[in-house]
């Protein structure tokens, strides 16, 4: 007993939408599929707002971790300054310009 497969035609572009109006029940189940993905992929819980979410973590990560360090130099700073007079003199003059007693100040003006 011989057992032979049904020769089935090849599908191209011509033939398309004959193959599809003959076969429902396969067109059917890859639309169903290919919503079922879009869906997936879409949706508010989807991939797409998973890789954004992620983003979206990583960038708070780096802002906290610069948030740290910089709390960290002002840390340090503030215990420097409680301690150290010639740290309080230094941030005094660079940064509030002020000067001692009869003292002079010269800026240098660079060339153009």
């Amino acid at each position: 007993m011989k057992f032979y497969r049904k020769i089935r035609k090849q599908v191209s572009p011509e033939n398309l939408a004959e193959t599809v109006r003959e076969n429902k029940k396969g067109t059917a189940i890859v639309l169903a599929a290919l919503l079922l993905i879009l869906y997936v992929l879409f949706n508010n819980n989807g991939v797409v707002a998973r890789i954004r979410l992620e983003m979206e973590k990583t960038e708070a990560l780096e802002r906290i971790r610069v948030a740290e360090e910089e709390q960290k130099r002002l840390k340090d700073q503030s215990k420097a300054l409680d301690g150290d007079p010639k740290a309080v003199e230094k941030v005094a003059r660079e940064k509030y310009g002020m000067v001692r007693e009869n003292e002079k100040v010269y800026k240098v003006v660079p060339k153009k």
